[in-house]
């Protein structure tokens, strides 16, 4: 097999939006270097529950909100 063939395989530290910093191997950058995340699982929406839209409701909501009270009873 060629040496070249593979990426070098190395300990990095990640460091997540919180501060929190924990080390890994990874292909990314060099030997030692800092990875600091924009988006982890303690600050995406995916992993913390919650989204705008879904707070403020959507589309359907913002109908019912505006004609809700009308009816077609005679």
């Amino acid at each position: 097999m060629k040496a070249e063939g593979h990426p070098e395989y190395h300990m990095i530290t990640v460091k997540m939006t919180d501060g929190t910093e924990f080390q890994t191997r990874s292909t990314w950058g060099n030997e030692g270097e800092t990875l600091a995340l924009d988006i982890d699982p303690t600050s995406h929406p995916a992993w913390t529950g919650g989204t705008k839209q879904i707070q403020e409701g959507g589309r359907v909501a913002a109908f019912n909100k505006r004609f809700g009270g009308l009816s077609l009873k005679k």
